[in-house]
């Protein structure tokens, strides 16, 4: 997709993770498992965990607020809150609609977005929709996610994956020739059940049997989940590239999906990109879902990484199964 009309940029972007840190070495304490394994295998060292009586709501106000601060826009002037979840507040209302209320964004409309790790891109695209037509001027789009309130601790293959945060970025209209310039999204459902919940909405309803069996916690085929990463990342954003335009070598910056460093080495190789110009921070955060790539964003941004003018890519993959890119000419000026 070839993006025209108004073009819609990145203004400014916050993240916010969990206080409590948990590391590899306290997992070799509650489950069989040990740091040499989790590292070799994935590339994480620790992530973050939210208290029990804490939603994911919470996360992804502190890191609106932050977003919100960097881009210097008020509440009032969003026109549309979009978050990208699988760890809701609720099934109803959306997450967006109490973030919306907590905000006093008064005039925004308001809704959840589901496409797992590929959440916060196609979320992106959708603003860049509204924006580049005209109907809206701004819109804060988060990713956020529980998912250690979703995750079997004794399984040693997912409990070691997954972590807390909330990523967030403030849209609006830039100068021509930044922003977003092209994206890629795409859909395979044959493998819907290489990566989920069983028991999360209407097919199996969360009841005694479906706990007993530990339906309502994350399954994975991991070996399935792998080779469809490896496969699409790179892909999908070429596919993004040239539908800006551009070519392989115009990428300055990737920020991937944080899932497992073999899987980022592979799309860096893909793309010829040395890992010295690739965003990685799993080995602090790990597995975040949606909130994974717009944390990597805005600590990057954060630290100064981006230069305005610079080509960035972003790239995830997810349950669905799910894959999502594109590409961004950074508008922001730099700090």
């Amino acid at each position: 997709m070839i993006m025209k009309g108004n073009n819609a940029g990145i203004l400014g972007t916050g993240f916010y993770v969990p206080e409590k840190v948990l590391t590899n070495f306290d997992l070799e304490k509650i489950v069989d498992t040990n740091d040499a394994w989790i590292v070799e295998r994935t590339g994480i060292r620790e992530r973050h965990i939210a208290p029990d009586d804490v939603p994911v709501s919470e996360l992804a106000y502190q890191a609106a607020l932050k977003a919100l601060a960097d881009a210097g826009t008020d509440p009032d002037e969003l026109d549309l809150i979009l978050v990208a979840t699988l760890t809701s507040d609720y099934i109803v209302p959306a997450t967006a609609c109490l973030l919306q209320d907590r905000l006093g964004a008064h005039h925004a409309a308001a809704f959840d977005l589901v496409a797992a790790c590929s959440g916060f891109v196609y979320a992106s695209a959708v603003a860049a929709q509204f924006i580049g037509s005209g109907i809206y001027k701004k819109i804060l789009v988060i990713g956020a996610e529980t998912l250690s309130k979703y995750v079997d601790w004794e399984d040693r293959n997912t409990c070691v994956l997954f972590g807390d945060g909330a990523g967030a970025a403030v849209y609006g209209p830039v100068e021509p020739e930044h922003g977003m310039l092209g994206f890629d999204l795409g859909s395979d459902g044959s493998g819907a059940d290489y990566l989920g919940i069983p028991s999360s909405g209407s097919k199996h309803p969360v009841d005694e049997k479906m706990i007993a069996q530990k339906m309502n916690r994350i399954h994975m085929n991991g070996k399935e989940v792998f080779k469809f990463a490896v496969r699409v990342m790179g892909a999908t954003v070429q596919r993004s590239l040239a539908n800006a335009g551009l070519e392989k070598g115009a990428i300055d910056w990737l920020v991937p999906h944080q899932a497992n460093i073999r899987i980022i080495e592979s799309a860096a190789k893909r793309l010829a990109m040395p890992l010295e110009k690739v965003i990685i921070n799993i080995e602090k955060y790990g597995n975040v879902s949606a909130a994974s790539i717009p944390i990597a964003l805005a600590e990057a941004a954060g630290a100064g990484r981006f230069k305005r003018g610079d080509i960035v890519a972003l790239a995830g993959f997810g349950a669905g199964l799910t894959w999502a890119s594109c590409i961004l000419r950074w508008a922001k000026e730099d700090s």
